[in-house]
């Protein structure tokens, strides 16, 4: 089952939900869907604080990388919050919200070099897909229309951990931050591959 907000849920018990679905099915979904939000959320936010703090000489290529994919995952939020809204619930976006509702500890890099923020940001990608895969199987029976979204979004999401993996991958498929299990540990694996090179 994929993790639902242990703080907050979307707001207030729906009074209808779409045809085909209880209203404490749409509830139960939208409460899935409230954790996805806050992920979204915190991931754009995430990716934008990358792209003003990296620096080096991979600088103008990771700089430029990273708006896009900020773009599309401020969509994928905008998207899953119509959603939650559409199935009778009322989506929370607040800053407060969204760090209450958090199971994973803020980003922990601030300037750095390039290639040290993608080791960081293969953890993060990770983490934000894992969950998603896991949102796609709770939904499976329950919402199939929900479980398409989280399907397109994961096919996103996983392509832009391909692009920040290649930075990080040897030719033999190797990855320099194999083993890392904390974002520091990412940086300073990525960070030596790069200075032994």
């Amino acid at each position: 089952m994929a993790k639902e907000s242990k703080k907050t849920k979307a707001a207030g018990n729906p009074y209808f939900t779409v045809p085909g679905m209880t209203p404490s099915q749409g509830a139960e979904v939208a409460a899935l869907l409230q954790n996805r939000l806050t992920a979204l959320t915190d991931l754009h936010l995430t990716l934008k604080h990358v792209h003003w703090n990296v620096v080096g000489p991979n600088f103008i290529s990771v700089h430029e990388m990273l708006d896009p994919q900020v773009d599309a995952v401020r969509e994928m939020a905008d998207t899953v919050a119509e959603r939650i809204a559409t199935l009778g619930a009322s989506p929370v976006g607040t800053p407060g919200a969204i760090v209450a509702d958090r199971d994973w500890s803020d980003y922990s890099i601030g300037r750095a070099g390039a290639i040290e923020h993608l080791g960081a940001l293969d953890l993060v990608y990770t983490g934000v897909i894992t969950d998603h895969r896991s949102a796609i199987a709770a939904t499976e029976e329950l919402d199939p229309i929900t479980q398409d979204m989280l399907i397109g979004q994961s096919a996103a999401l996983e392509q832009f951990h391909w692009f920040v993996r290649a930075h990080l991958e040897s030719t033999g498929g190797h990855l320099s931050t194999e083993g890392a299990v904390t974002e520091v540990q990412a940086t300073e694996r990525a960070g030596a591959k790069r200075r032994s090179a």
